[in-house]
């Protein structure tokens, strides 16, 4: 019985990681609250689902063609007399920061498990960005799998007491 709402629950988990507008957070509290599915199967299907659609994402990124020629390409200087210019270049700098912070051994994994747990800073943008810097694959995964779990487990417990 469970096991049919464990693959259900994967394939919303890869849905919603890749396309934003799912929402795995209502689908876990809406299988909670209406009594159909397990809340705590559903959490952990949608946790491993997401860290399977996170992870493409990273790979994505990682080795998409051409990567290694646009890399030393040199960009454009934003003009910061504009509005656009300063956030362009903010932008930059925030990018920046996140590559080398994601690049650190001391930062990475816990600016992973922070996103990935408690949602700050995005992990869709983190994913992106940990795609481009030195993480290892294994410590992406093993990291959006473990903040995951614990924030979707949470939630369903929190659920379930009603």
């Amino acid at each position: 019985m469970w096991a049919w709402q464990l693959v259900l629950a994967v394939g919303f988990g890869i849905g919603s990681a890749v396309i934003p507008v799912l929402n795995a957070e209502v689908y876990v509290v809406g299988a909670g609250a209406s009594g159909a599915l397990d809340p705590v199967a559903a959490a952990i299907g949608v946790s491993v689902g997401q860290t399977i659609g996170k992870l493409a994402m990273f790979l994505a990124v990682r080795y998409r063609p051409g990567y290694a020629a646009r890399k030393t390409k040199a960009l454009k200087p934003a003009n910061l007399d504009t509005r656009r210019g300063r956030f362009i270049q903010w932008n930059r700098d925030v990018s920046k920061r996140l590559l080398d912070a994601l690049s650190d051994r001391r930062w990475g994994i816990p600016v992973t498990l922070l996103s990935s747990s408690v949602g700050i800073p995005p992990l869709y943008g983190v994913a992106l960005i940990a795609g481009a810097s030195r993480m290892g694959v294994t410590t992406f995964t093993l990291s959006v799998l473990a903040g995951r779990l614990a924030r979707f487990i949470t939630l369903a417990l929190g659920v379930s007491l009603f």
